[in-house]
């Protein structure tokens, strides 16, 4: 399954949790979206060294999905990752973005994988 090939637009976040039980040995953070073309689902970002939330709060609107990819291996928090960690992280890490339109937020992860179940 390809990231930036799932169904995104209009795709709704209903909950986002952050699971630091196991620092280190499991970092995870767990999207609850109701996808527009399968319905409920939890999208798993596994493996997390990184996250920006750049989030708005306030607008009384579901939390819709305007657009989500894997950046590109220049996105500039990207390089400045890589460039801080200067190769003591073996794992092969890729960034990954999601935008909201009903208020303008943005996620961005530096995550080892990720993948979705359906439920």
């Amino acid at each position: 399954m390809e990231f930036n090939e799932l169904y995104w637009h209009d795709s709704v976040i209903k909950r986002i949790e952050i699971d630091r039980s196991n620092p280190g040995k499991r970092d995870t953070i767990v999207f609850e979206i109701n996808w527009y073309d399968i319905g409920i689902g939890k999208l798993y970002f596994e493996n997390v060294y990184w996250i920006r939330l750049d989030m708005n709060f306030g607008i009384v609107a579901d939390e819709c999905i305007d657009d989500a990819f894997k950046a590109s291996n220049d996105d500039v928090d990207f390089a400045r990752f890589k460039r801080k960690w200067n190769g003591l992280i073996n794992e092969n890490l890729s960034c990954y973005i999601i935008k909201t339109t009903s208020t303008g937020s943005e996620f961005k992860i530096i995550a080892g994988n990720f993948r979705v179940d359906k439920t």
